[in-house]
């Protein structure tokens, strides 16, 4: 409500904007909003990097079983396993996981596994290293009730 103009002073017509109380309203806010929604986004991304994980190693599934089809066993003679070819998912989650052959590769087995690594290890306790072998038998060595939860 404006007050009349005291004798001798002029009316003061009055600025646009927003005052501080307001501006600190909204700061407060949009902090309140990104405290809640940057935990969630973060625990998003290490969930789409686990699946994509999972999708690479089945991948290297996949080129494990194309060998087997072709030699007729899943190492050579020498017991070495083959070379896996440069694949783009193994590039494109290189920073996040190691997918590759786990020791033990033999002529009549196999197992792949994703080793977490930097931050995807730290926060991905839930499935950390995991592995699928020739058989499509997958596992986890994390703290999830099956390994359903991370394939």
């Amino acid at each position: 409500m404006d007050m009349p103009n005291a004798p001798g002073r002029a009316a003061r017509p009055r600025a646009p904007g927003f005052t501080l109380v307001e501006m600190m309203i909204v700061v407060a806010i949009v902090a309140i909003l990104a405290a809640i929604a940057y935990p969630s986004y973060q625990g998003h991304v290490i969930r789409t990097r686990r699946a994509a994980a999972a999708v690479c190693m089945l991948e290297v599934a996949q080129f494990m079983e194309r060998y087997y089809t072709t030699h007729l066993e899943y190492a050579d003679r020498r017991g070495r396993a083959p070379a896996i070819p440069a694949m783009q998912c193994r590039t494109d989650l290189q920073a996040h996981y190691m997918i590759d052959l786990a020791d033990g590769t033999t002529d009549v087995a196999y197992s792949v596994q994703a080793v977490p690594r930097g931050v995807q290890a730290t926060r991905d306790t839930k499935c950390a290293t995991m592995a699928i072998n020739q058989l499509g038998g997958k596992r986890e060595s994390g703290t999830a009730a099956t390994a359903a939860e991370c394939f």
